[in-house]
């Protein structure tokens, strides 16, 4: 074999490489949910969004809750029985409120127990999704946020501050059109937050924790930690299976750069320390 076939050889090797590791990876992913639901007795969905970057031109592709993420969710739940209960692993920015929605309605029909597993973060529409879980299960460092609807780049409730603080000759007919949706987006979704509480809540708590979450008292990347969670009265616990940070390291970053953040990723403890320098 020539060199130049040699060459062909190798540029098809490492081509090939990205394409079998990823298969690999989809694999081991596939091989550790089941194993973790065979030993929970419940039907495991992992909603996992990482902020990754394209590999040619490094434009940020920016991942959240879609339509087709809803519609696989909501077909894992139809495909699960009404006595096996549903475990999501959640980690996401948000996303669409009609795809968050879906599956949060989904979720809160389902007979059985639903657990939301946080490792890390879910916020807006992943904090909607967790709202229908019976147990939200965190990291002890995971945050939640604020569910406020966002109308392009303006939070719904700032908009509807516009028409309080300038007279009406002031603003523009697209400011009027725009605080219009506003107020209808915020009453929409603080009456889906009220309708997932109630139950557990009660009718009064539940109003007063979807006007919190939902009417902009917060800004709209503010995190929820699990003591403010618990404060709203919502049924966090801290209890974190090891698996799901296992499953979550198979969801890696894209790796395109150096890395910013690194260390030796092994268990630390002063008593492994003395017995090593013994």
């Amino acid at each position: 074999m020539d060199f130049f076939s040699l060459l062909w050889v190798f540029f098809m090797l490492s081509a090939l490489q990205p394409v079998v590791r990823q298969k690999l990876l989809e694999s081991s992913r596939l091989r550790t949910l089941d194993r973790l639901q065979r030993r929970r007795g419940s039907r495991v969905i992992a909603l996992i969004h990482r902020q990754e970057t394209m590999s040619l031109l490094g434009f940020p592709l920016v991942r959240y809750i879609n339509i087709e993420d809803s519609e696989e969710v909501l077909r894992a739940i139809q495909l699960t029985d009404d006595d096996v209960p549903i475990d999501m692993i959640l980690h996401t920015p948000g996303g669409l409120v009609l795809a968050a929605e879906q599956i949060a309605c989904a979720l809160r029909r389902h007979p059985a127990k639903v657990t939301v597993f946080v490792p890390h973060y879910a916020m807006s529409g992943g904090t909607l999704i967790a709202l229908a879980a019976d147990e939200i299960v965190m990291d002890p460092n995971a945050v939640l946020g604020p569910v406020d609807p966002q109308l392009g780049q303006h939070p719904a409730a700032s908009i509807l501050k516009v028409l309080e603080r300038k007279p009406a000759s002031e603003i523009s007919d697209e400011t009027f059109i725009m605080a219009d949706v506003a107020e209808k987006a915020i009453r929409q979704v603080r009456s889906v937050v009220e309708d997932l509480l109630t139950e557990r809540l009660g009718e009064e708590r539940a109003r007063a924790v979807a006007e919190t979450l939902s009417t902009g008292t917060w800004t709209h990347d503010y995190p929820i930690t699990v003591q403010e969670a618990r404060e709203l009265g919502l049924p966090v616990s801290t209890e974190m299976p090891e698996e799901i940070h296992r499953i979550m390291r198979l969801y890696p970053q894209t790796v395109q750069r150096r890395p910013s953040v690194e260390y030796v990723p092994l268990p630390r403890s002063r008593e492994v320390d003395g017995r090593r320098r013994s």
